[in-house]
């Protein structure tokens, strides 16, 4: 089993419309709404591939309510821990041509609140392969939540692939994360340099076990005690980002729970990603298209710039 835990989940909705037009009027052509956060479009899309996925982290109000309702209707086995605060709700406007994302904070978590979940986490912990900690803090927790969460998986053996930014992620680091997977930009803010194979080298010395950057249409960057590796898509695809980086985790963590050779794993978070580019909505991914995608998927290791058998830094 992978446990997947999202502490800021969220009712995902997405107005879909030909073109936007600014400061005027617009008719959306349909409207979705499903449950999300990182960790929840992780979890789908491990179903989706028939592998056994629990979700975890916290949700409260009606939106909260709206967020298990769809998860028992997509058959995602509901793990999440109710919470006062109200769940929140984030706005994806997808045009033809782009796709504009609107974020809400999310609830005020009390201490309280927090410590109950990490007990429900503990109990959950000794039945998991993996533990995927994605996403986003909600008020209220401390900054270093992550590193307690990847503590407690290491306590029990578990692996932790951890998909966050900013202070959460810096904070994340010292418990030493068996993965963690930043993109491009979220690694130049962490690191403060804009080279993607120098601030992966940063991270993996800060703690993480791992380093996979995702770069967007360019694919992905691996920095391992095993060797480095870029792994691109055949080329640019048209369609919606939204949930591709939630996806390529996914496959990360296959791989990770099933001790996957780095190269396949990373075709296969890349071939994943890109077909969730492909999909309508987050979560989602076109599965003729990942099954073409994998023979086209090009994965290079890069040599190090230091001596031979040194790790990197």
């Amino acid at each position: 089993m992978i446990l997947t835990v999202t502490l800021n989940t969220a009712l995902d909705v997405t107005y879909r419309l030909p073109e936007v037009r600014r400061h005027g009027s617009n008719r959306v052509r349909e409207v979705t709404r499903q449950a999300g956060g990182k960790g929840v479009n992780v979890a789908r899309v491990l179903a989706a591939l028939g592998q056994e996925a629990v979700v975890t982290g916290l949700a409260g109000g009606a939106t909260g309510r709206a967020v298990r309702a769809d998860l028992a209707a997509a058959g995602l086995h509901d793990e999440l821990v109710e919470v006062a605060g109200e769940t929140r709700c984030t706005v994806a406007v997808a045009e033809d041509t782009d796709t504009t994302v609107y974020l809400e904070p999310g609830p005020v978590v009390s201490a309280a609140e927090w410590q109950h979940f990490l007990a429900h986490y503990e109990r959950l912990l000794p039945g998991a392969a993996v533990a995927v900690l994605s996403g986003s803090l909600p008020r209220g927790l401390p900054d270093d939540a992550y590193l307690l969460l990847v503590e407690r998986a290491g306590a029990h053996g578990v692996p932790a692939l951890l998909d966050a930014d900013g202070p959460a992620l810096l904070h994340g680091l010292p418990a030493g994360p068996a993965v963690v997977k930043p993109n491009i930009d979220e690694l130049a803010a962490a690191t403060g340099v804009q080279d993607p194979l120098e601030g992966a080298e940063l991270l993996r010395a800060a703690g993480a076990g791992a380093v996979v950057a995702s770069l967007g249409p360019d694919g992905l960057l691996a920095c391992t005690a095993d060797g480095r590796w870029r792994a691109r898509p055949p080329g640019p695809l048209p369609g919606n980002p939204t949930g591709a980086g939630d996806s390529a985790v996914a496959a990360l963590a296959l791989g990770l729970a099933t001790g996957t050779a780095w190269p396949d794993r990373l075709r296969q978070a890349v071939a994943l990603s890109a077909a969730t580019v492909l999909a309508p909505r987050a979560g989602r991914f076109d599965a003729g298209a990942y099954d073409r995608l994998l023979s086209l998927i090009r994965v290079g290791e890069i040599e190090p710039a230091h001596p031979q058998g040194e790790p990197c830094p």
